[in-house]
């Protein structure tokens, strides 16, 4: 980021970012704030000169921080938008304005033209979700899978590309009949919500022995369910991402088959990069811009920096979220968990 200096100095007006709520994932405050921020400071930039909000899960929150960062100045909106009506509302409000904006993690569908995107490659991300429950599906010696697909919100563009990643991969084996889809009701990020959907669902197909979860925080509320129900580990997998806390312990206790690790810090320093240059006025370099990502909405190609997601099990987490400090043994190692963790290498 110290390199992207002399792009600091060139621009001019205050970068302010829009993350969308503290609930659906516990990351927003546990890391894009911290790291957005230490990535705006090594760039060069000043305490007055870049300004982070979170909405709450409030669209209209979210708008009247967008128009107070503009009245003081912000010349390019970093957003993460809760619903894409409500980011698209910003957007158009900022591009008549003359503010540059970038969409993180999230595509604000319908959003202004001339952004930048960038995120995780969320089909990918999708994909290793789908991979990873037929492998634990296999190594948990599941006979007969009765698969329930659970999705995240229907309003997150994000939740659509998981989606696609992971009945892509499940597919063949729902077709050949190896595998039986249960359902795949309609999606939420609110764990309580998913709780009840996963225990209506349970009711209504007593056969069911295995379920996709789209995240970490979903996964615990089912995994709390299934321990109510008094089923024992590496019987019933789930799958999640974001290797939260419960996630990469729920993956050492034997009820969750694996996370995916977006490391959040490479995320921010890109965001950070991308609109450094657009407050610059200057095009984004080649080497920092990596792709393009559909917008259905508009039914254009919008610029895009894509980053790697990566799988974490028992075999890589000490390699992986350990190793990048991401989370510390000491944190996941609790008592409970000492001999998997002796015996996954995590110290």
């Amino acid at each position: 980021m110290k390199k992207l200096k002399p792009v600091a100095d060139a621009g001019k007006g205050m970068v302010a970012v829009l993350l969308p709520d503290t609930t659906s994932s516990t990351r927003y405050v546990d890391y894009d704030e911290p790291y957005l921020k230490r990535a705006l400071k090594a760039a060069g930039l000043s305490s007055s000169e870049y300004k982070v909000s979170n909405a709450q899960g409030s669209d209209d929150t979210m708008k009247t921080q967008a128009d107070a960062a503009i009245t003081q100045g912000a010349s390019v909106l970093i957003i993460d938008p809760n619903t894409p009506a409500g980011g698209a509302a910003i957007e158009a409000d900022a591009k008549s304005k003359g503010v540059g904006v970038v969409d993180y993690d999230r595509l604000t569908l319908g959003g202004s033209k001339g952004r930048t995107y960038v995120s995780f490659d969320n089909v990918k991300v999708g994909q290793l979700i789908g991979k990873g429950e037929v492998e634990c599906i296999t190594a948990w010696k599941v006979s007969k899978p009765n698969i329930l697909v659970m999705d995240g919100a229907a309003t997150d563009n994000n939740a659509s590309l998981f989606a696609q990643g992971y009945n892509g991969v499940l597919k063949p084996h729902f077709d050949s009949g190896e595998y039986v889809k249960v359902g795949e009701p309609a999606g939420t990020w609110t764990p309580s919500v998913a709780a009840t959907t996963f225990e209506q669902q349970y009711t209504a197909h007593p056969k069911m022995n295995a379920v996709v979860t789209p995240n970490d925080d979903n996964a615990n509320a089912v995994i709390a369910q299934l321990q109510r129900l008094q089923i024992p580990a590496k019987t019933f997998p789930t799958t999640g991402q974001d290797a939260s806390l419960p996630g990469l312990q729920n993956v050492l206790k034997g009820y969750q088959c694996g996370t995916v690790y977006k490391p959040i810090s490479q995320e921010a320093q890109a965001a950070v990069a991308a609109a450094l240059y657009l407050r610059a006025g200057q095009a984004l370099p080649k080497s920092l811009v990596n792709g393009t990502t559909k917008d259905s909405e508009s039914n254009t190609e919008v610029t895009s920096i894509l980053l790697t997601p990566i799988w974490v099990t028992t075999d890589n987490m000490a390699k992986t979220v350990v190793a990048d400090k991401f989370r510390s043994a000491s944190d996941i190692c609790i008592s409970q968990l000492s001999a998997a963790c002796s015996s996954a290498g995590i110290r």
